[in-house]
């Protein structure tokens, strides 16, 4: 589908010689498909028979939109290449943004995942665990299958902003922690790349899924608005190594696989607590991406110290964890919970700026409430 040049202002069209030379990048492989892509283009019709669309780049007659155009192929949405080989965007029947999962040999993950989403499940607030919209087997490899869950993003994307985002993210994590292992299952990958949220609210006329600061057609920035004011909701992705244990069963497992090598007591030899394992992982992530990168957290450190403990023996159950949680943080104020997020390598002139106009935004908040009232 060619670009229309007319809504891409402030963007310099090329010269005919510029045209030639993004022609010869294209016929030369810069934006051709990759040979993964070209594996989706030739599912397109087998998705397309279940209702499942796929962008224009993957149609088995996609023609660069830009070629014969003064228009630089960046700019047009057709260019842009597939980032996880395994997971494609998609709409359903034109309207429901999807994430289209393909699962080779694991057929344990798709019954998992769907065990743990089920109609009665879901309706529990406490479960964190991505919907599962389908599942069916590849036409063109019995070996492999798909896995349809709800377009999410990754759970920093875009960046929070404010305290209270980040302790809506933990208590979220941490119920939903103690929703798997209530029901005996242990994630054993619970790492950031795991955990996904649904973004729809910071995003309300849509976003481009792969990239994601632009406009549905990727031709125009956009700027999200604030978790702090418009809540969105995380989920645990990816059971590829998680396990279930029956009632009365001790959680313990064996292997090295698994995003976060940092667990102590990872091995393939010596069995260990899973459920203690997903305490560390989490534990972990809220050290990496949160206490060690911003001000203003300190208060989480205990919590955190206790997950990460190198004895899994230490570690607190998830149920402990959320309750302690839930008291630490239960005495903080609306002012503590809207203030900025401060990172830790940020200058002194910058804080000030910063701090200052978010003084000032967090009095016309209060002047607001009070009117409202």
């Amino acid at each position: 589908m060619p670009v229309d040049e007319s809504r891409m202002p402030g963007y310099a069209l090329l010269s005919p010689e510029h045209v030639k030379l993004y022609e010869t990048a294209t016929r030369e492989g810069v934006y051709n498909l990759l040979p993964v892509e070209k594996w989706w283009t030739d599912r397109w019709q087998m998705l397309a028979s279940r209702g499942y669309k796929l962008r224009p780049r993957y149609h088995p007659s996609w023609a660069p939109s830009w070629v014969g155009t003064r228009v630089d192929p960046a700019f047009c949405e057709d260019s842009i290449i597939l980032h996880n080989a395994h997971v494609l965007d998609a709409t359903w029947r034109d309207k429901v943004a999807v994430s289209i999962k393909s699962i080779e040999r694991n057929r344990a993950e798709i019954d998992l995942a769907q065990s743990l989403a089920t109609e009665a499940l879901l309706s529990n607030p406490m479960n964190h665990c991505v919907p599962i919209l389908d599942a069916f087997q590849d036409s063109l490899d019995q070996e492999n299958w798909f896995m349809v869950m709800p377009y999410l993003c990754p759970f920093d994307d875009p960046p929070f902003g404010a305290v209270g985002e980040v302790l809506d993210f933990v208590q979220q994590t941490l119920e939903g922690l103690v929703f798997l292992h209530n029901a005996g299952v242990a994630h054993r990958d619970c790492a950031a790349a795991n955990i996904m949220m649904d973004g729809r609210p910071l995003y309300p006329g849509g976003h481009h899924p792969l990239r994601r600061s632009y406009s549905p057609d990727a031709v125009f920035p956009l700027s999200p608005l604030s978790r702090i004011d418009h809540p969105v909701r995380y989920y645990f992705i990816d059971f590829g190594i998680s396990s279930r244990f029956p009632p009365g069963a001790t959680p313990f497992v064996t292997g090295r696989k698994g995003r976060d090598k940092e667990l102590p007591e990872l091995s393939d030899d010596v069995p260990y607590d899973a459920f203690k394992a997903d305490i560390f992982i989490l534990g972990n992530l809220y050290k990496k991406e949160f206490l060690l990168k911003y001000h203003g957290l300190d208060f989480l450190a205990p919590l955190i110290n206790a997950m990460t403990q190198q004895v899994a023996s230490s570690r607190p159950s998830a149920e402990v964890a959320l309750a302690e949680f839930r008291r630490m943080s239960f005495s903080l104020t609306s002012a503590e919970l809207r203030w900025r997020l401060r990172p830790r390598d940020e200058s002194v002139p910058v804080r000030v700026v910063y701090d200052t106009v978010a003084a000032a935004r967090e009095t016309f908040f209060q002047l607001k409430r009070i009117v409202g009232q």
